[in-house]
């Protein structure tokens, strides 16, 4: 099949991170998302959480209002994250699990087993006009369930993938890409959008966009730590060159 468009959003999460370390108003997140931008990045992804702990309510807001691109607002399912989003109206919404004493998002959403739960948050965000997205392990029924839930869009949990990577796990890391190029290829012939992230750097970004399903990729962490050598401009320059290695393998093949 011809590849989509591939996207990258990049997530200025840890740029607050660092500044919540220190108090105060540096360094900026709002800063981070118009230099991501100025080097080509397609959009901004920014994850408030319950309990605060880098992205705060009013980085949502200024982003909303100062940059010129699509605002990714990543968040669980709850009341008060649903009025915020209702209030600052981004232009998606991808909903998360989240747990208080984890370091990072850990795994996806349970769609499939909180159907009940979800249907009314997607229906809130979607008659709003907003994108909803579900970050979801790449099983059949998690993709099934954002089918059933009306989500037009999934983002593929990646972080197991590249944590056997990572660690040299070769057997478990091939059978993780099997999962997510499996589901990459269910959830496209089902309709939906798909995008991908967690735990992405160079090398990974670049064998997951030559998946032609992927529409998206929203990458954080790893950008973040390396701009503290190399300059945001620069990182944001080089995970798009990597990207599109990856999306020149699907027109070769």
């Amino acid at each position: 099949m011809d590849p989509l468009p591939l996207r990258l959003g990049v997530n200025i999460d840890h740029v607050a991170t660092i500044r919540n370390a220190r108090g105060g108003h540096h360094p900026d997140p709002v800063r981070a998302a118009k230099m991501a931008i100025a080097a080509g990045c397609d959009g901004i992804t920014a994850h408030l959480r319950e309990d605060r702990r880098h992205i705060r309510d009013d980085d949502m807001r200024r982003l909303k209002a100062e940059i010129d691109k699509p605002l990714n607002f990543e968040m669980a399912a709850t009341d008060e994250m649903v009025r915020i989003a209702l209030e600052v109206r981004p232009h998606a919404v991808c909903l998360v699990p989240e747990k208080r004493t984890e370091r990072t998002t850990e795994g996806g959403l349970d769609a499939a087993g909180q159907r009940p739960h979800l249907a009314p948050v997607v229906h809130a965000l979607k008659h709003a006009g907003i994108r909803v997205s579900l970050f979801i392990g790449a099983q059949p029924a998690q993709i099934e369930a954002a089918v059933e839930l009306g989500a037009p869009v999934i983002e593929i949990h990646t972080g197991g993938w590249c944590d056997a990577l990572t660690e040299g796990r070769a057997a478990e890391a091939a059978a993780e890409w099997q999962l997510i190029r499996s589901g990459a290829e269910f959830a496209s012939g089902l309709g939906l959008e798909v995008h991908a992230g967690h735990g992405l750097g160079y090398a990974s970004a670049e064998t997951i966009a030559a998946l032609p399903q992927i529409a998206e990729l929203n990458i954080g962490h790893f950008m973040m730590g390396e701009a503290l050598f190399d300059g945001l401009l620069e990182v944001v320059v080089s995970m798009r060159a990597a990207m599109k290695r990856g999306r020149g393998k699907v027109a070769a093949s």
